[in-house]
């Protein structure tokens, strides 16, 4: 009787412990989303080479030596739409201080016209082969990086963001 009872209990506490295990592993998870999908925090920036909407072309590695916003977004993603007003309230109150990319990743729709209906005029690049979206492993929009001056990636943000938000990740820089 003492045998089985010793042995219920050392199964009930191995059980406990691996139900523990599990739940502290999902928190873990559920804390750090940011480095689970995509490309990560502290590594170089990819560069690439787009088309704006002027037609001119664009590469990352020409903003060398200065604090870059690169924004991943479509014309079709609410998300995306509802943060385009503080971005373009970014691009006016940062001035030269930072650049702001936007990539645009559904180039065979209107986007001049959605960013005239937007009423934003800060630089928006057409991903049309998907080569700047694919380097970034990009996997939900809106995704934003926060790239330093040596074009480290710094910090990245998944979803909408405000514009505190993005002011606190510059700042960080």
């Amino acid at each position: 009787m003492f045998k089985k009872m010793f042995s219920a209990a050392v199964l009930l506490i191995i059980t406990t412990a691996i139900f523990v295990v599990q739940a502290v592993e999902k928190d873990e998870v559920k804390s750090h989303p940011v480095n689970q999908t995509g490309l990560g925090i502290g590594l170089k920036a990819p560069d690439f080479e787009l088309k704006n909407l002027q037609g001119d072309t664009v590469k990352l590695s020409d903003y060398r030596g200065k604090k870059v916003m690169l924004n991943f977004w479509a014309t079709w993603c609410p998300p995306c739409k509802a943060e385009m007003p503080d971005i373009q309230k970014f691009y006016i109150q940062k001035g030269n201080e930072v650049v702001i990319l936007a990539v645009n990743i559904d180039p065979q729709s209107d986007v001049a016209g959605f960013a005239e209906e937007m009423r934003v005029n800060f630089p928006i690049l057409l991903d049309v082969n998907d080569k700047a979206s694919n380097a970034y492993q990009i996997i939900t929009i809106p995704t934003t990086f926060f790239i330093d001056e040596e074009g480290i990636i710094r910090n990245k943000y998944l979803s909408a963001m405000s514009l505190e938000i993005m002011n606190q990740y510059i700042d960080e820089m």
